[in-house]
């Protein structure tokens, strides 16, 4: 399993279309928190990251996308997913290669937001005056979501060996785990059931884990989802007729 990670890494790294990925990401996520007007942190004339981590899932949503698209696509287009499940490692093994290999990609993104953090922190007044429960959440939100949308993305791939397909796939399934479910819960419809079906949703729980407050029920949902896809993925790689 480590080779697989290894070698999807040292693939993704070697393209351009990684650091374009990556690079637009982080431009993007500063413009938002420092440029933009109205919605900088300077026009809002407080030490959070509320931009970012309002904005951030969005684009995520377009990056693991298309980090992901090719993870299994690729492999079945280019005829080598036959060597690799030809190798002493399990279907498991193989998906879940793929799946933390798209997290640490993930990670390699989202790390350099840390400096936003700093700055805050030395802008706030008096400085370090700022939420870092709050900010802690929030960053655990993100890698969450990211977890999510990785699996989400992983299963995508694996069900097309056309990576715009897999990419418009995945874009769409995280779209509506994230969006849809709280839009219905927003037309207050279902009585007491609306908050039963924003629950449904990725947005309600990320929201809930950004105000620094731990919830197991929120951690369980994450979990359930991710097995839910790796599951699905599993059991996609399975019926295999390739």
């Amino acid at each position: 399993m480590f080779e697989i990670i290894y070698k999807e890494i040292r693939g993704f790294l070697s393209s351009l279309i990684a650091y374009v990925v990556m690079l637009v990401f982080l431009i993007a996520t500063g413009l938002f928190n420092w440029v933009l007007p109205d919605i900088n942190i300077f026009d809002n004339g407080y030490a959070n990251l509320d931009s970012l981590f309002g904005m951030a899932p969005w684009l995520l949503v377009f990056l693991i996308s298309a980090i992901t698209m090719k993870s299994f696509s690729e492999e079945k287009k280019n005829g080598t997913i036959e060597l690799l499940t030809t190798r002493p490692i399990s279907d498991l093994e193989i998906i879940l290669g793929k799946y933390f290999a798209g997290i640490i990609l993930v990670l390699f993104t989202i790390l350099p937001t840390l400096i936003y953090w700093y700055s805050i922190y030395q802008l706030s007044v008096p400085k370090g005056n700022i939420d870092t429960g709050a900010l802690l959440g929030s960053y655990l939100g993100l890698f969450l979501i990211s977890s999510c949308f990785v699996s989400i993305g992983i299963f995508a791939s694996l069900i097309s060996e056309n990576q715009i397909v897999s990419f418009v796939s995945s874009l769409f399934i995280c779209f509506a785990l994230y969006w849809i479910f709280d839009l219905i819960a927003d037309f207050k419809l279902l009585g007491k059931f609306d908050t039963l079906v924003s629950a449904l949703g990725i947005q309600s729980h990320y929201q809930s884990i950004s105000r620094g407050v731990l919830d197991s029920r929120d951690l369980i949902y994450f979990l359930s989802l991710n097995t839910l896809f790796i599951a699905a993925g599993k059991l996609v790689f399975g019926t295999r007729k390739w």
